[in-house]
């Protein structure tokens, strides 16, 4: 019995292990975040940039738009940000770089690039292709899809999942009716119930005055 508990903790701090080092390798790639994006939406999208190099700060971020009509840059103090549009004025690419006298994002740090952007593809994911400078001059491509296997490749693209439009559990859905109208029956249900209790008790009140009178009066 101890032997096989032993093995169990064993095999359980080997696998926590395991994790723990797929995340920390995960976490140094340039990522996205949108929680809330949806197919043919709108959302606030994160890169997250952290730096790998030991020696050399990031000063760059390119990203790649996949041809948007809106896409607004939060304001970042020390960089600048400058979108390139097609012909049909749709946002294809956004870049930050580091203004003069801002040393960029240092060796075991990152920085958070915030976009608005939208209507969303209407498709299960979208990839935003990456380019990330350092001030060596070094410039990393993060631009490789994820295989059908599933295999994460050594610099993949930034991914977004997308929610069916109007999903629930996202922000901008709408309640159905049912459910508004479950929470509604649900309180005048729980009025009813307690008006009732009012009652009751306040009839047991008066029963009780008029015992104590009678008893009195014999």
């Amino acid at each position: 019995m101890t032997r096989s508990l032993s093995r169990a903790c064993g095999t359980s701090v080997a696998a926590a292990t395991l994790v723990l080092l797929g995340g920390g390798t995960a976490a140094a790639h340039v990522t996205v975040e949108a929680p809330d994006a949806q197919q043919n939406g709108y959302s606030v999208a994160t890169f997250k940039v952290p730096t790998e190099s030991d020696t050399a700060n990031t000063v760059a971020l390119t990203v790649t738009i996949p041809n948007l009509k809106s896409a607004r840059t939060e304001p970042i103090p020390g960089w600048t940000a400058k979108a390139e549009h097609n012909d049909k004025l749709e946002v294809t690419a956004i870049t930050w770089t580091a203004n003069p006298g801002n040393p960029g994002v240092g060796p075991d740090q990152f920085q958070r690039f915030v976009v608005a952007l939208g209507p969303l593809p209407a498709q299960q994911s979208v990839e935003f292709e990456a380019k990330q400078t350092y001030s060596d001059g070094k410039v990393v491509d993060w631009d490789q899809p994820t295989p059908p296997d599933g295999t994460e490749p050594e610099h993949p693209a930034p991914t977004l999942s997308l929610a069916p439009a109007g999903a629930e559990g996202h922000h901008g859905s709408i309640a159905t009716p049912a459910a508004g109208t479950e929470a509604a029956e649900g309180d005048d249900t729980a009025r009813w119930l307690g008006g009732i209790g009012l009652a009751l008790g306040l009839l047991g009140v008066a029963l009780g005055l008029g015992n104590v009178i009678r008893a009195r009066r014999s």
